[in-house]
């Protein structure tokens, strides 16, 4: 494994969440169970939706909620194509058809109401918004959009935990939301996911689905309240363990610290590369928006070489990543993406760059970064 002086990223665990891994192993009982019962309460008041429901991981979630909505064959969803892709697999995986729309524009790429509208045609069902680099962007907006139109919105909000618009959390806009807990997020576990809504039958649903759409599961059965189940259509094993539960239980409690650290650390890139002539940062939240800052990203000016800055700042030992391959342009997609003209997205892709950030990023990290990115520049 390659040794990098500032990493894009860096996990780091408490023994009290150490411990908390240890005292299920030691329970013995690793499937469902209170585990994952406290960690749904938990983040179902963190975020302030009615329901949480814990699944194995983030694309699980984004299944889900789109099964759980009723979308389907003949249905059309709208989608960004600058996310990663399974937000737009989990539209196939029920029969639909994605429908790329466009981004606001390179220091602002979250998907744009204005192209959203411009897609929409009888066959929509509903637009998934994605939550990029854990922004609020326009969700609110799109939500406004999707109710006038009689659409649903459901949110990708694998990057937005934390994150909120008008005080409202990221994930609660729409009819469901979806979010990960993989290792590179905010909450990293490694994998599991948590579906949150305030429809009654969409976390039903969800919760029958998750488990073989089981009537009852293991841990019913263990507290006598089910002596046997029934199947009531064709479900899924999606479930979370409880090492993992009890893992993301724990680190919720430590969110609000961790994005607090990485807020700073975005504030202290922005002041660092405003003196680097060709080098835009994404825009800053506006308003009451706050985001989660899971990602920093910059985009370049078209005459710079983002291949050589980015070997260049390998050479010093910083780690670089690109988020994301247009969609669109994947060889999964681009057979039935001909014609599509996603410009701001396009652009957007080829000349962004995503610096490191995480909450143990030190701020003589952030100006070694910085120095060296501006010394890649000239």
């Amino acid at each position: 494994m390659h040794e990098w002086k500032v990493p894009l990223g860096r996990l780091e665990f408490g023994e009290d969440e150490i411990e908390a891994v240890a005292a299920v192993y030691r329970s013995g009982w690793l499937s469902m169970g209170p585990r994952t019962e406290e960690l749904e309460r938990r983040f179902a008041e963190y975020t302030g939706a009615r329901h949480a429901v814990a699944v194995t991981n983030g694309t699980a979630a984004l299944h889900l909620i789109c099964l759980a909505a009723g979308i389907g064959p003949g249905d059309e969803v709208i989608v960004p194509s600058l996310t990663f892709v399974a937000t737009v697999n989990a539209v196939r995986y029920v029969g639909a058809t994605p429908v790329f729309a466009d981004v606001n524009g390179v220091d602002r790429p979250w998907l744009a109401p204005a192209a959203v509208s411009g897609r929409i045609s009888d066959q929509t069902a509903a637009i998934i918004n994605m939550a990029y680099g854990g922004y609020p962007g326009d969700t609110a907006a799109l939500a406004e959009l999707a109710a006038d139109r009689g659409l649903v919105l459901l949110e990708d909000a694998a990057h937005g935990l934390g994150a909120s618009a008008g005080g409202r959390h990221l994930g609660t806009f729409g009819l469901a939301g979806a979010f990960s807990f993989f290792s590179n997020k905010n909450l990293p576990v490694g994998e599991g996911g948590m579906v949150v809504t305030d429809d009654d039958g969409v976390a039903e649903r969800t919760r029958l689905l998750r488990s073989h759409a089981m009537t009852a599961v293991s841990w019913d059965r263990r507290r006598g309240r089910a002596s046997g189940y029934d199947v009531r259509e064709l479900g899924f094993n999606y479930r979370i363990d409880e090492p993992r539960a009890a893992l993301a239980t724990a680190r919720l409690a430590r969110l609000d610290r961790d994005n607090s650290l990485r807020a700073e650390r975005a504030v202290a890139y922005r002041e660092a590369l405003a003196a680097i002539a060709g080098v835009e940062p994404t825009a800053a939240p506006a308003g009451d928006s706050i985001s989660a800052h899971h990602l920093f990203t910059a985009v370049l000016d078209r005459d710079l070489d983002r291949a050589a800055i980015r070997e260049s700042l390998a050479g010093d030992g910083i780690e670089t990543s690109l988020h994301y391959p247009p969609v669109h342009r994947l060889s999964a997609y681009s057979r039935t993406a001909d014609g599509v003209n996603l410009p701001q997205t396009d652009e957007y892709a080829t000349r962004a760059i995503t610096l490191p950030l995480h909450p143990s990023l030190s701020q003589e990290e952030v100006g070694y970064v910085a120095d060296r990115l501006a010394a890649a520049v000239r």
